[in-house]
């Protein structure tokens, strides 16, 4: 497994972020960024955008985002399994304060970008939800920042819920070139965090594989707090163990002139896709909405 891609909770934070991982920290990295900050309670922090847009996304808990003087409160969650949290987006070129009454984590997923646009509050009521898939494939995406469903420069973001025992990320895909109306040229990073049971901490796997053109080699047991960054390649799928519930947060931007996610199935594997017509989504999904469960 190549440690430049796999990241294990821990290992790739600084400051008040345990995660932060930018173009300025990661070789070969253009496009893409992901902080994950911590703040205790009472706690805030201050920073610029730069050259990225982004989300405030809560992962737990509750905060204000102050971005150029204009202030946003979001209501958050518990945690990313009991409820579809409401996000602020920020533009590039702003000073953004978050701040939070009783402390949380939350994720900061961003991207480079040329475009300006306004500072904006999204509702978790306004977030679709899309069950995606069939049988022990079938996961539940909530499109908070997907290209159809917002409306940025370059970032498009979403968070992704597998429930115990079944596999998603699948069958394994790849958007790593940009051949119009078939494949986006994107990065991706991909953020877990893995529900527990009596005896601990969950569990998962992820797996990224390459080209004989574009080699890369992933299979990692994922935890939470842990990241994967995909640079290109096949990636998928990501296994949630029987038990235990997976979340991810992905993160795409590329050099296309079209904010799209276009992918294309690795061949050996596309074929899966037609079983599902004869299989039934999970019932279980969705297994979070708006409401606070």
């Amino acid at each position: 497994m190549n440690d430049t891609y796999y990241r294990p909770a821990g290992s790739a934070g600084s400051g008040p972020f345990t995660v932060e991982l930018t173009p300025a920290n990661v070789d070969g990295w253009a496009w893409t960024s992901l902080r994950v900050l911590e703040l205790p309670a009472g706690g805030s922090h201050a920073f610029a955008t730069g050259e990225e847009e982004m989300f405030v996304l809560p992962l737990a808990g509750s905060c204000t985002v102050t971005c150029d003087g204009e202030p946003f409160t979001i209501q958050g969650r518990r945690d990313v399994f009991s409820r579809v949290s409401d996000t602020v987006y920020v533009p590039r070129d702003a000073d953004v304060v978050v701040t939070s009454e009783n402390g949380g984590r939350f994720a900061l997923p961003a991207a480079r970008c040329t475009r300006r646009l306004p500072a904006r509050y999204r509702a978790a009521e306004d977030i679709a939800v899309e069950v995606r898939g069939r049988g022990n494939a079938t996961r539940q995406v909530n499109n908070f920042g997907s290209a159809g469903e917002f409306e940025a420069d370059r970032l498009i973001a979403v968070e992704v819920i597998t429930p115990s025992g079944n596999w998603s990320s699948y069958p394994p895909h790849k958007h790593d070139q940009d051949v119009p109306g078939v494949e986006s040229d994107l990065e991706e990073i991909y953020y877990f965090e893995v529900s527990g049971g009596p005896g601990g901490d969950g569990f998962a796997f992820h797996r990224v594989y390459g080209t004989p053109e574009r080699p890369i080699d992933v299979l990692a047991e994922v935890h939470t707090g842990d990241v994967v960054l995909i640079p290109h390649g096949w990636h998928g799928p990501s296994v949630a163990a029987p038990g235990y519930h997976l979340y991810y947060l992905n993160v795409m931007a590329g050099p296309g002139q079209n904010r799209e996610w276009l992918i294309r199935d690795d061949p050996a594997h596309a074929w899966v896709r037609d079983e599902w017509e004869h299989q039934q989504p999970d019932p279980r999904l969705p297994l979070s909405s708006s409401t606070e469960s």
